[in-house]
This record gives structure tokens, sequence and C-alpha cells, in this order.
């Protein structure tokens, strides 16, 4: 995903400068090392649930002062580095936005895509 042309893309609605305030992005990359024991990644390997992500999504789109969500989970086999996750959110104020990016990362993280890590031996 290309962050900046998608935020140009939300600003092309007519509605966007009238309720957005802030746009929040989440980048998430494959580390080199695993969180669980520290050693050197190889490669991780990603299935996500769409539908699971578009129910989640939805669901927050809900919330007190958001405009638009927008997310794209990557499948595959990815190298430290790589691209696995984007998420912008967009609303009004920092008070609605900022614990929307949060806990929607969370619920993905959690409720709607596998990985495995494959390390060093």
């Amino acid at each position: 995903m290309n962050i900046s042309e998608k935020i140009a893309e939300m600003k092309k609605d007519p509605e966007f400068s009238k309720n957005v305030g802030m746009v929040l992005v989440h980048n998430g990359v494959v580390r080199s090392w695993s969180r669980k024991d520290k050693q050197d990644v190889e490669y991780l390997e990603v299935v996500p649930d769409y539908e699971k992500i578009e129910t989640i999504r939805q669901e927050f789109l809900q919330k007190e002062g958001i405009f638009n969500i927008v997310i794209e989970a990557k499948e595959g086999r990815f190298q430290p580095g790589d691209d696995l996750l984007f998420i912008i959110v967009a609303g009004d104020i920092r008070e609605n936005v900022k614990p929307v990016l949060a806990d929607l990362l969370d619920r993905i993280k959690a409720e709607a895509v596998g990985k495995k890590e494959i390390v060093s031996t």
C-alpha cells in the first residue's frame, strides 16, 4: 500500500475536511527477532482472515468521531523488514482516533491474523 496515495484518495471525499482532524497510520513490518525468545527470524508465514478483518473494521467505523478506516493485510511468506499490515484511521480528534487505532490493531492481531515465525536453528 502506498500510504500517501491512500490518504490522498480519502481526502477526495468532500466530507473529509468536515470530519477529519487526525489521520493515524500503522505500518507493521517483520522483525528480525522473535518476540518470544529473541531468536533470529528467517521468515514469517502469515494468513489473514479477510472476512474477520472486515467485520472488525465495520465495528470500529461505528466508533465516535471515526470517518474512515483502511486496512491492508498481506498473506504469504515474508522476510525481516517486509511490510505486513497497514491500518489507516481517519477521524475528528485525537481522543477518538488514538484509542481506535490501538484497539483495532490489537483486535486484528488477536482475532484475524495467523502467523508462524521460522527461526534460525
